[in-house]
Order: structure tokens, then sequence, then C-alpha cells
């Protein structure tokens, strides 16, 4: 079965689809049951770099669940609260109200207040009326008209500081929920989120090393820094050097839903650890409310339309799940409601990262895994089918020993 995902991965490497990857699996006694990487960290002229386990990469939205366990590790402690109204500690965020439509004659959106408070569970499950701006016509007209690019810009607040486009609590959207989040944590423990998680999240599993996001001002990190490739405007290979490509829009400081760079085996332990539910993370009651379905029936089916509504958001969105099996969101990540004979269990958590990077934790099966790469366009189809095959490969495995 694992023979199948190398010669996979390497005939990926070898037609240009990837440069690099590599992919690590276990299960929930903390024991490995695959570990494996292929190709180079760079395709940049004069480099040679192989990619490994120990590869430092941008991990973009797999960023997400170290931000839902710090915001976790704030309620643990007494600091944050998931109900609350988080406009005391973020005056800024939903300013703008809700945009519902823009008038091209005049170049200004449209828009209507905003009443309902925006609290952290909102947040933690994309429901508070934020998309990203890219995702949205709307919002990327409104951009356009202060002559500013999609999610880019000084720091998280700038980029994070969007109108809504429902009301808070009535949808679901993918968007800059984990930057404001983010900066709840902030704001509460007077420090960065790269200094919070490096007390609470990367010290206590060893990977403070590992782990940061600001890698390349760093010693012991800044040489191990893989570089983003990118397929051309069809996402055909062969990959070539994106090296300028900034997965941070430009921010200087922490994007709680998409800057960490992690290196594979780092993020590998972090989500083991969150598996097996290890102590000097969270408490029980906490990790619970972490892997619980957050959606009751209305929001669950917004949720389901959401991802089926475009080719763009099933890709993004999707992770290459069949739209038929029933999906609902918890503080981890994407619950799918059914199994898949072959694949996954019902219940199992997945979610990914901007350069085609994903995970799952299949509490059912015993096994989590992640598999990390640097390649765009994002979520590249053919590369997420790979990692689905390796999530496959690993559930048979296990599945045929239990047998």
């Amino acid at each position: 079965m694992t023979q199948n995902i190398e010669r996979l991965y390497e005939d990926a490497i070898a037609s240009g689809l990837l440069p690099g990857v590599s992919v690590i699996a276990g299960d929930k006694d903390g024991n490995e049951i695959y570990s494996k990487s292929f190709g180079k960290a760079s395709l940049k002229e004069g480099t040679d770099l192989p990619y490994t386990d120990s590869t430092v990469s941008g991990i973009a939205s797999m960023s997400k669940l170290m931000t839902a366990v710090a915001v976790l590790q704030c309620v643990q402690d007494g600091t944050l609260d998931l109900d609350k109204d988080v406009k005391i500690l973020l005056p800024n965020i939903g300013k703008y109200g809700i945009i519902t439509g823009f008038d091209d004659d005049k170049n200004t959106g449209i828009f209507t207040p905003n009443s309902i408070p925006i609290t952290l569970r909102m947040l933690l499950t994309h429901t508070s009326g934020h998309e990203y701006d890219w995702f949205n016509p709307l919002l990327m007209k409104w951009r356009a008209s202060r002559g500013e690019r999609p999610f880019s810009g000084p720091d998280a607040e700038h980029i994070a500081t969007l109108p809504l486009v429902y009301p808070p609590g009535t949808g679901f959207s993918y968007g800059v929920n984990f930057e404001w989040a983010g900066k709840a944590v902030e704001a509460v423990t007077h420090l960065s989120l790269d200094e919070f998680m490096r007390e609470r999240i990367w010290k206590p599993l060893g990977i403070e090393n590992e782990a940061s996001f600001f890698p390349r001002a760093r010693d012991g990190m800044k040489d191990r820094v893989a570089d983003i490739s990118t397929l051309n405007e069809k996402g055909e290979p062969p990959a070539v050097d994106a090296s300028d490509f900034d997965m941070k829009g430009g921010a200087s400081d922490c994007l709680g839903g998409a800057g960490v760079f992690a290196t594979p085996r780092a993020y590998y332990t972090f989500l083991s650890a969150v598996f097996r539910r290890d102590p000097k993370l969270l408490s029980p009651a906490l990790y619970e409310e972490l892997f619980r379905p957050q959606l009751d029936e209305k929001l669950e089916q917004r949720l389901n339309d959401d991802i089926a509504s475009s080719p763009e958001k099933t890709r993004y969105l999707g992770l290459q799940i069949p739209l038929s099996i029933r999906k609902t969101w918890s503080f981890a990540g994407l619950v799918v409601k059914e199994g898949r004979e072959g694949w996954f269990a019902p219940n199992t958590v997945f979610w990914g990262g901007f350069p085609s990077c994903m995970w799952f934790i299949d509490h059912e099966t015993g096994i989590c895994g992640t598999a990390v790469c640097q390649i765009i366009p994002p979520m590249h189809p053919k590369v997420i089918a790979l990692h689905g095959e390796f999530q496959k490969a690993i559930f048979n495995l296990v599945k045929a020993k239990q047998n």
C-alpha cells in the first residue's frame, strides 16, 4: 500500500507537478505509521536542497488549528469567553457594517448597519459574516474602490477589517475570522501570537525551534525555509520558482489564519498531540469543544451550499471530498458526517493550507496525518488528490491490521 504512495509522489515529482513534499502519519498511541519526503525544497536557480521533514514550510490555513488551540487555552485560563462580544477587545471588527451591493457610478459600496455582536464562537466557525475578499465579488470591488489589493496590507488588522457579507451568525463563509481570533489572544495576553504559541504550544511539544511566524528572522530556521513554486496559469506542470510570492500578503505581524511556518515534522508533532488530546495543551473538556460540530441544521446547510456554490470554492474548501458527503464544521476544521469506504470514517476532521497542504484526524480509525508542500495555484486538485491517496493508503493499512 505504501509502495503505491511512493510511486505516485515520485511520478508527481518527475512530471514537474510537485517540486517537493513531506508526508507523515501515525496512530492514536503516538506511533508513527509512515513518513517519507520527496523532491526539492526550492526550484530557485543555484539551490539543490532536498525537501525533508525538517524543511521549514509555510502552512497557511493549517495555522488555524494552532490558533483555535491558542484561543481555547485562553478560555481555559479565563481570559477569553467564546460567547461574549469581541468588540470590546477588537474595536475595528465589523466597523463597516454589512455590504449589500455596489454603486458602480459612485464607485462605492452600499452598506447596512450591523447590530449583532460577533463572538469567538462565530469566528472559530466562520459564521461571523466575514469572507475572504478574493472569494467575494462585492468585496473585490470594495477593495479596488479603495486602491487596495485583496488579502494584503501592513498588518493583520488591515487585512481583516472588511465589510461583513451577512449578519453574524446567519451564514457560513470562509474568511479572515482567525486573523481576528489571533488578535483577541494578543489583546488579552499582551503577547504576540508568535510569543504565545511559543510558550504554550511549541515549547511544551519540543518544537519551538521548528515553528514560527517569522522563520527568516530566526537563526537555525532561516536557512531551511522552502520556496514557493508555481505551475502555469492553467495549473499545468512543470513547476517553476515563485519564491517572490508572499503568503502573508505583506503583513509584518502574526496572521492567525495563515501565518505560521513549520517543518512537516513539527506540524505532525502538534497534530498528533491534538489527536491524542495531550493534556499539555488543553483540558479534556476543551478538547471536546475543539472537535464538537458547532453548526445547527441551517448553518450546516449554508456550509454545504457554500462549498458547492462555485468550482473555486469546491476546490478551496472541498479537499476533493465528494460533494454528496454531508459536512459540518468544528473549531478544528471541516468534519465529514459520513464515511467513505477505503478512505475515512464518519466524523473525520480535515483541513488544508494554501500551498496545497492538508491534514486529517480520523478518530474512529485511529489515525492522523499531514502532507506538506509549497506549490500554487492553491489547493491544486491533482496535488490534493495525491494527498487523498496517501490518506487512503494509511487508512487501508491500519484497517488490514485491525482485521
